[in-house]
């Protein structure tokens, strides 16, 4: 575990601040204050920690039923958090899988925000342009049709009824990531796009879906399930799917269960159901399910509540993670996990899907999909080609 204050942590001081769900009035004036980051060998309750951390540094988030403060520009904004698939994963005691393939990002990240002098937008540094290499799979398109068969087997020996399965490559790179990962943090659609950086590790996010957000005293859960190119023939056809919609519909009861466990009784509701909505050249099937917030929720809670996201584990949950953890051959890292911002009364996490993340010199990036008893496995291999497509087109080598 580490806990700093702003000297030596944050790369680059004096530029905007890019986190996903910081506030966009304050972002010019963000400067870092406190930080904290989990590793599994520091022990302890990651979600607890991060809850006093964030407490002893003014921002108490114990009851989120209370109405939000005044916001005070003299004092703190609020923190960047990130939470990985794999801290998800400990919080609701799933085994963690794989090691993470990227051993310098922290599991749980809190960076705390104050306010300062206005900073500037990044641009790349004299001679630090970016090179990337070929891309290194973690498995063949053989081995991830497997894993899907392998999934099916289990659906029909009635062990789920539905298992995420995700995928990743890596490839080694030179110069200054940065850029490279703002380009991916501004794909269309990419409602948490944005950027999270630290000693040694830096995470870029374009994702669509939100995790969990809080707003006027309701908590909000967006899930997404259902791909097709961003085609006439492809929204007809997504929106025609019996397969995606069943799969849809799994995710969006398994989110309403978990919400309800935090939420006042009897106020759990599907606000939207099976929206198409566009991500680069893809179409997505997005839900919108929301609740009132439960007397004396704390963020701990809401974390154990929604932590990892149903829509990248599958249901039941805690034996779709069990089966994660034997098929996938290579960790999560900083995918498949939550990013976003939190203060008192104001809650946005995205979930870390169309995410990639960089150590001291490779790049890395995962994706996949909702396998049920009705997917064919070469077509899912090709759905998750099809989504990381345009994440590994925004981190091609150039300057």
């Amino acid at each position: 575990m580490r806990e700093n204050g702003p000297d030596g942590v944050e790369a680059l001081p004096g530029l905007v601040v890019d986190v996903p769900g910081a506030p966009a009035g304050c972002r010019r004036t963000l400067v870092e204050r406190a930080r904290w980051e989990w590793r599994p060998a520091d022990g302890g309750d990651p979600a607890a920690r991060a809850e006093e951390f964030l407490a002893a540094h003014g921002l108490p988030l114990y009851d989120l039923a209370r109405p939000a403060p005044r916001h005070d520009l003299a004092g703190v904004c609020g923190a960047a958090l990130h939470v990985s698939a794999a801290a998800g994963a400990a919080l609701v005691g799933a085994p963690p899988g794989a090691a993470n393939p990227a051993p310098a990002l922290p599991e749980v990240v809190v960076v705390v925000y104050g306010h300062g002098p206005a900073a500037v937008r990044p641009g790349a540094p004299s001679g630090a342009r970016w090179w990337r290499g070929d891309w290194a799979e973690s498995w063949t398109p053989r081995q991830h049709a497997a894993a899907v068969a392998a999934v099916r087997a289990a659906i029909g020996r009635g062990d789920v009824y539905q298992v995420n399965v995700v995928g990743h490559a890596a490839a080694r790179y030179a110069g200054d990531p940065l850029p490279a990962l703002g380009r991916l943090a501004a794909l269309p659609g990419a409602r948490y796009g944005g950027t999270l950086t630290g000693a040694g590790w830096a995470i870029g996010c374009a994702s669509p879906e939100t995790l969990v957000e809080l707003a006027d005293g309701r908590l909000i859960t967006r899930p997404i399930k259902g791909t097709r190119p961003a085609t006439a023939a492809g929204r007809v056809e997504l929106l025609a799917s019996a397969k995606e919609r069943a799969e849809h519909v799994m995710i969006v009861d398994l989110e309403r269960n978990d919400l309800a466990r935090v939420a006042r009784t009897g106020s759990v509701r599907v606000d939207e159901l099976f929206a198409v909505r566009r991500w680069c050249d893809l179409w997505q099937a997005e839900s919108t399910v929301s609740a009132a917030v439960g007397d004396g929720l704390g963020l701990a809670d809401l974390l154990r509540a929604v932590c990892p996201g149903g829509s990248v584990t599958g249901a039941p949950k805690l034996a779709a993670l069990d089966r994660i953890a034997t098929l996938e051959p290579v960790g999560r890292g900083a995918s498949m996990g939550a990013l976003g911002w939190v203060a008192p009364g104001r809650i946005d996490l995205g979930l870390t899907i169309r995410t990639a993340a960089v150590d001291a010199d490779r790049v890395h990036v995962w994706a996949g999909g909702g396998i049920t008893w009705g997917s064919d496995p070469d077509a899912e291999v090709a759905e998750a080609a099809a989504k990381t497509a345009p994440v590994r087109a925004a981190l091609a080598g150039r300057g």
